[in-house]
């Protein structure tokens, strides 16, 4: 069925049911391959003495450079007609079979060359499948879907499948399935789930929006085309303030997701209450992701967007007061910690150092400072934000993400789909830069973890300033 012919308030078509399953298929790449299991399990079993997590970072990095160099140019061959579906089971091809391969082997360079690739048709297959967008519905139902599709990923892929993972981790050797063993059963398990909720895509879903091969200089012209589509953004000054608008926010929000287990264990807190949080969070995104895209039909896209800004700022708040309230108290629970050992101190210009001769290299037991009462309530006032935070993310996380991309796919021409999502691509590759840069420069500089969350703040500030100074324009869209 063609786009144009489905009415605004209709129930979902099967062509738009199989492009929201894709979300369902693929999120359980990004949960096991890529946040909870496989990146832990690599990070251990590799030999290099740079350590595991040097050559993880490395291998990001490359599969994030690639995607982000591919992405217009795979994007602008597929504006072309018959290619979009072509494309896509090539990528999605790519990375089932690469993560096959990380199902099978156990050499750590065999797992970083296979990790790089199928993170690439992982990327690649986003996003063919978020420029289909046009072609599946009208614009008057974009945001629904984009809306649900999310939904449905973190209901689908980067829950169910982490549960069985997680159960076959925990009791895995009750049944005589080591650690490694279970790893590569949550990848067989990644595979098999990607690859069969992508076959409705694969059957249903067709390019309706395109133009026309040109009979020679195939490349040349794509390369041309790119060109000429960057001209267009820069010349359209509403979706120009609303693309750098969109790398800053989502910048902000990938520095959250990725830096909060972190965070939270730098400030000492369980990793078993994260691992509860990060569920809580993603079942609260799935009603809230739906929710959002029923919200944006009464007061619009951008308002709805820039709501999830703001209260992306509350959140940072809420992170710093966090950290900051266990800082507070483990100074001074070290400090009565080592007066009991008889250590005396003196404050020379705020420095506090040890005068005891005999104590000069004393150093306090973790379970002797941890003990202390005013650590012990500072720590029982943070998890309880920690679970206030995971559930102010899972609030907006999935409608920021659903609405940004409904609203791009709604001001771009539909014929010219893959181009311009390839270069919102581009944005959202390079967008995970800054944030975590920001919040290692305010480490450093002040030394405390809660004050570099707090950095993160700025992001949201400038998002919200341009999505002010350009409303009006992109409102005329």
């Amino acid at each position: 069925m063609s786009p144009k012919s489905i009415d605004a308030s209709a129930r979902f078509t099967k062509t738009e049911k199989s492009w929201i399953l894709y979300d369902w298929a693929n999120s359980v790449y990004a949960t096991i391959m890529m946040a909870a299991v496989f990146n832990a399990f690599f990070t251990g079993i590799v030999t290099d003495p740079r350590g595991g997590d040097y050559w993880w970072s490395i291998a990001t990095a490359a599969a994030t450079l690639i995607t982000a160099v591919l992405a217009p140019i795979v994007g602008s061959i597929a504006d072309y007609k018959g290619y979009k579906k072509k494309l896509f089971v090539g990528f999605f091809a790519l990375g089932l079979a690469f993560t096959a391969l990380c199902a099978i082997s156990n050499d750590w360079r065999v797992l970083f060359i296979g990790y790089i690739f199928s993170h690439v048709g992982f990327s690649g297959s986003c996003v063919l499948y978020d420029s289909f967008l046009p072609d599946v519905t009208v614009p008057e139902r974009m945001d629904r879907l984009s809306g649900w599709g999310y939904a449905m990923g973190y209901i689908g892929g980067s829950t169910i499948p982490f549960l069985i993972s997680i159960a076959l981790i925990q009791f895995g050797s009750n049944f005589g399935l080591s650690t490694a063993g279970a790893v590569k059963a949550s990848l067989w398990l990644t595979v098999i789930w990607w690859g069969i909720f992508t076959i409705p895509f694969l059957r249903n879903v067709r390019q309706h929006s395109y133009v026309e091969k040109p009979k020679s200089d195939f490349f040349s012209h794509a390369f041309s085309n790119i060109l000429d589509t960057a001209r267009k953004i820069i010349r359209n000054k509403g979706l120009l303030l609303f693309i750098i608008a969109y790398f800053f926010y989502i910048d902000g929000v990938g520095t959250i997701i990725s830096l909060a287990t972190s965070y939270g264990t730098q400030l000492g807190l369980g990793m078993l209450g994260m691992i509860l949080a990060l569920l809580v969070t993603q079942l609260v995104a799935f009603p809230c992701s739906i929710m959002f895209s029923k919200f944006s039909k009464r007061v619009g896209s951008l308002n709805m967007i820039t709501a999830a800004v703001a209260l992306y700022a509350v959140i940072c708040v809420v992170g710093f007061l966090m950290g900051f309230l266990i800082e507070e108290a483990e100074i001074p629970a070290k400090l009565d910690a080592l007066a009991a050992q008889g250590v005396i101190l003196q404050n020379t210009g705020g420095n506090l150092t040890v005068i005891n001769a005999a104590l000069q290299d004393a150093a306090v037991p973790e379970l002797l400072w941890n003990t202390q009462p005013a650590y012990l309530k500072a720590i029982s006032n943070s998890t309880v934000l920690f679970w206030i935070l995971a559930t102010l993310v899972g609030t907006v996380q999935g409608g920021i993400q659903a609405l940004s991309r409904s609203y791009y796919g709604k001001i771009i021409p539909p014929e010219n789909s893959g181009e311009y999502f390839g270069f919102f691509e581009i944005f959202s590759k390079f967008a995970a830069i800054i944030g975590p840069l920001l919040y290692a420069l305010t480490k450093a500089l002040l030394g405390r973890s809660s004050y570099s969350i707090l950095s993160i703040i700025l992001l949201f500030i400038v998002a919200l300033v341009l999505l002010a100074v350009g409303r009006g324009r992109m409102e005329r869209r």
